[in-house]
């Protein structure tokens, strides 16, 4: 299938951007990547009348440390997040996800503000900004506004992005001295969608455990920086039936339960021995 008819409009800048997007509103959609909207547009699953395309917009196109943060615009590909020199100090649980990501091939095209914008549920790039308890930057006219991931991610491909809003940034925490981070996922092959992710961080804050792939959004759980043992156990068994899986044509509820439990213990497992050593 091929897609509905649309207008192409290329961006020349951050401003142009938002400008059009502001005026045209709901009949038009953001371009950068393509990866996830293209598939879309080809399954005539989204019918834009528009599309913006923002891909060669030089001033968003960076990726930058700032004000504790790792900031990464609309244009940035995930392969040029990946290369970064000091991405694995800077911000190492995204540097652990980035590979689990479908090839190389896609991230040289697909851009980080892109996965976070599908919000689609098994995606590694809106686990990791949930788990670092990171923020959205929406950008509508001149007028920004800044969400934290909690609030941003609001169902299955579904975020509290208005229709005349930009994704302009993503910002993801610096790592803090003493911090560790852990990543993993399961799925049929490599680069497939993960039927279950987990993501573990451990610092002054205490344990925090993400999943995806499980609910509708990315899910966090968050617990005192020495549970251990059994305690820890029960806690990750308690999280794993709070998500209320359910099952479909890749997996039972009881297996994506399993996996949460397996695969959570992993992720903690690595961050809490890394402390204790």
């Amino acid at each position: 299938m091929k897609p509905a008819a649309f207008d192409y409009l290329r961006a020349e800048s951050a401003a142009d951007a938002a400008r059009q997007l502001r005026e045209l509103g709901s009949d038009a959609r953001i371009l950068a990547g393509g990866q996830s909207l293209m598939a879309a547009l080809n399954m005539r699953l989204a019918q834009p009348a528009v599309l913006i395309d923002i891909s060669r917009t030089p001033d968003l196109d960076y990726v930058r440390a700032t004000d504790g943060m790792l900031a990464v615009g609309a244009a940035s590909t995930q392969g040029s997040v990946e290369w970064r020199p000091g991405l694995r100090s800077e911000v190492p649980l995204l540097a652990q996800a980035v590979p689990f990501i479908s090839h190389f091939q896609i991230r040289n095209r697909g851009t980080v503000c892109g996965s976070v914008a599908h919000a689609d549920p098994s995606a590694e790039i809106p686990l990791v900004l949930s788990a670092l308890g990171g923020e959205v930057v929406l950008r509508h006219g001149d007028k920004r506004r800044t969400l934290a991931a909690a609030d941003f991610f609001q169902g299955m491909l579904m975020t509290a992005r208005a229709p005349d809003e930009l994704v302009e940034e993503v910002r993801f925490p610096l790592a803090q001295p003493g911090q560790r981070s852990a990543f993993t996922e399961f799925s049929a092959r490599h680069g497939d969608f993960a039927i279950t992710s987990a993501a573990a961080v451990a610092d002054k804050r205490g344990l925090r455990l993400a999943v995806g792939g499980v609910a509708d959004r990315p899910q966090v759980a968050h617990w005192p920086a020495d549970l251990r043992g059994a305690d820890l156990t029960t806690a990750i068994n308690d999280f794993a039936w709070s998500l209320q899986a359910q099952d479909d044509v890749h997996a039972s509820a009881q297996f994506r339960r399993h996996l949460v439990r397996q695969l959570g213990a992993q992720v903690l497992r690595q961050v809490t021995e890394e402390i204790s050593q």
